[in-house]
């Protein structure tokens, strides 16, 4: 029987090792897996796991959630479209002291680069970021480029992750997903496009429950369901101080 629903964090992230590409959903602070990622700083300490890659939105704020995870010093690199905010300041520190390797991709490509992964696709064209710094590799030599139409275009290739953690708003033992709103996303194809898919959620419904009309991330992409409680939050989606 198919059962994908995790009884603990800690045993939906069993199995991590060093130098793993790791994506986690959200945008600002909507959809973001915040107990997904307390979790993975515990194991990724308690196993001295390090040399991560993480691909998210943007580099972290505050000192919680992705901030927290890269406090640990356990990141190797982030691939992100926004990693400056005004309170940015854990990726700030590590990153002008050299301790974490940034790789910065325009927010609608990185969207297509890791949609593409979980499509098949092996490379693409965009013309977003031609005639940039954004159109050279990390070595400087300059990415293949090609005219269509009168217009040029950058070679782009997709982003695998070998797990990503997502947050969902409801959830079956076969791991078909629903989300809430603009909490979905990143979501969708962070799950499609990592090898394994950690989602939470805050609801674990019976098959038969979600229209499968209504279903956004089918089952077959998705590893473990862990459901948390829901938790109440203040302007801006932050959690309310107890």
């Amino acid at each position: 029987m198919i059962n994908k629903v995790t009884d603990s964090i800690s045993q939906a992230l069993q199995g991590l090792t060093d130098d793993m590409t790791v994506m986690v959903g959200g945008f600002g602070t909507a959809g973001i897996p915040s107990e997904l990622l307390e979790g993975l700083v515990q194991v990724i300490s308690d196993q001295s796991v390090s040399g991560l890659t993480v691909v998210n939105n943007n580099a972290g704020n505050g000192d919680t959630g992705l901030a927290a995870l890269l406090k640990t010093g356990r990141v190797r690199k982030i691939i992100c479209s926004f990693p400056r905010q005004a309170d940015s300041h854990v990726f700030d520190a590590l990153y002008r002291s050299g301790k974490v390797e940034l790789e910065l991709v325009p927010q609608g490509n990185l969207s297509e680069r890791i949609r593409a992964a979980g499509a098949g696709i092996g490379a693409f064209f965009t013309p977003t970021g031609y005639g940039t710094e954004l159109a050279k590799h990390a070595d400087g030599s300059a990415k293949e480029t090609r005219e269509i139409n009168g217009r040029m275009y950058v070679l782009e290739f997709p982003i695998h992750a070998d797990m990503a953690l997502i947050k969902a708003e409801k959830g079956d033992r076969w791991g078909n997903l629903t989300y809430r709103k603009s909490a979905r996303n990143f979501g969708p194809v962070m799950a499609a496009a990592a090898k394994r898919t950690v989602a939470s959620v805050h609801e674990v419904v019976a098959l038969g429950a979600l229209d499968p009309e209504s279903v956004v991330t089918p089952g077959i992409y998705v590893s473990h369901v862990v459901q948390v409680p829901r938790q109440a939050t203040q302007g801006a989606g932050f959690k309310k101080a107890a």
